[in-house]
C-alpha cells in the first residue's frame, strides 16, 4: 500500500519558485463509518452493528465535549479541539462574539511517536510510503486498493 501523488508545476505569477515541480496527494476513494465497521468486524469478534453504534455515539459525545470547550484525546490517534477565527476590536469592551467571531473550526493534532532513530512520526503515518500515481490510472489505483483490502 502506498499514498499516491501527482506532480504539478508552479505556474503562479507571484511565486518565488516559478516553473518548479511539486507533488500533491491523490485520494482514490473514501471510506465511511459503515465501511470501517465492515472491515473491523472481519478483524475482530465485535459485530458491525455494535461498531457502528459505538462510533456513532463517539461522534455525538465528542461534539458535546468539544462544544463545552474540552479537548478530546483519543489515545493512539490524537487530540481534537475547537479553534476560532476572529476580527479585531479596538478595545476589549468593543469585542463581542456576534460581531468579532468569524467562524469556529475543528483542530486535530495527531499523536506523535518517537522512533528508534529519535525522529518524530505522527501515529497515523508510521510506515507510510508514497508513490507516483501512474498517468491516467485513477481507476487502476482504485482496483489495486480494492484487491488489497
Amino acid at each position: 500500500m502506498a499514498v499516491f501523488y501527482r506532480l504539478y508545476q508552479d505556474n503562479r505569477s507571484n511565486s518565488t519558485h516559478p516553473g518548479e515541480w511539486y507533488a500533491r496527494a491523490v485520494h482514490t476513494g473514501t471510506v465511511d463509518i459503515d465501511g470501517l465497521a465492515e472491515e473491523m468486524q472481519a478483524n475482530c469478534t465485535v459485530k458491525r452493528a455494535d461498531i457502528v453504534a459505538v462510533l456513532s455515539e463517539l461522534v455525538e459525545t465528542m461534539q458535546r465535549h468539544l462544544q463545552m470547550s474540552h479537548r478530546v484525546k483519543l489515545d493512539r490517534l490524537g487530540t481534537f479541539k475547537i479553534g476560532m477565527s476572529t476580527k479585531p476590536a479596538a478595545s476589549p469592551e468593543e469585542f463581542t462574539a456576534g460581531q468579532n467571531v468569524k467562524s469556529v473550526h475543528i483542530l486535530f493534532q495527531p499523536e506523535t511517536k518517537i522512533e528508534k532513530d529519535k525522529t518524530r512520526v505522527r501515529a497515523l503515518l508510521t510506515g507510510c510510503k508514497v508513490q507516483e500515481l501512474p498517468k491516467n490510472a485513477v481507476s487502476t489505483a482504485l482496483d489495486d486498493v480494492e484487491e488489497t483490502a
